[in-house]
């Protein structure tokens, strides 16, 4: 199994642009949520849980342990806002049909529109996932730890990131062809 270094290096790879990783900050959390929205149907009550257990709960709980896998502090950040998204789901999934499926639907779109806005008109680039389907994981994860770089978090981490595949930028080409 890859490293955290790994991974994000590779994800990072795909995503230099600071316009492509601004679009990732919104575009991501819809399709999280959204897919939490979405598996929070069916679900289903067991005595002995004092919770509701949906497909969801399934991807909370595979992504939450290979997140602290991969990193102890990350991935109970990433356990918390999947937490937060999971409650959002339920109470989403619990409304009628047209509800759920509205709101699941128009986030998950919503969100990739974002995505491949930020990949092709600012990274010029196909997303990770294209590549490498582990990718579709790692992305929250990415805009995670991009979001604590930018309060001085793990300074060596972002460093060897850089180190591999460049620091963010604003794409010149593109940014050249706009003025």
């Amino acid at each position: 199994m890859r490293t955290l270094t790994q991974q994000l290096t590779q994800y990072a790879a795909y995503h230099r642009d600071r316009r492509n990783i601004a679009t990732h900050f919104i575009g991501i959390p819809m399709i999280v949520l959204a897919l939490a929205v979405l598996s929070s149907r069916p679900a289903w009550v067991f005595a002995a849980l004092p919770v509701q257990l949906s497909p969801a709960w399934v991807m909370l709980v595979g992504g939450t342990l290979y997140y602290l896998v991969l990193d102890v502090p990350l991935g109970v950040m990433m356990a918390i806002f999947s937490a937060l998204c999971l409650i959002c789901g339920q109470w989403l999934a619990a409304q009628s049909t047209l509800t759920w499926l509205a709101s699941g639907i128009g986030l998950f779109v919503v969100g990739w529109v974002f995505q491949f806005v930020g990949h092709i008109a600012y990274e010029h680039r196909k997303p990770a996932f294209v590549d490498d389907v582990i990718g579709l994981l790692i992305g929250p994860l990415f805009v995670l730890a991009e979001a604590l770089f930018e309060f001085g978090w793990r300074p060596a981490l972002r460093e060897a990131i850089e180190a591999e595949v460049g620091p963010t930028r604003i794409n010149p080409d593109r940014a050249a062809a706009h003025h």
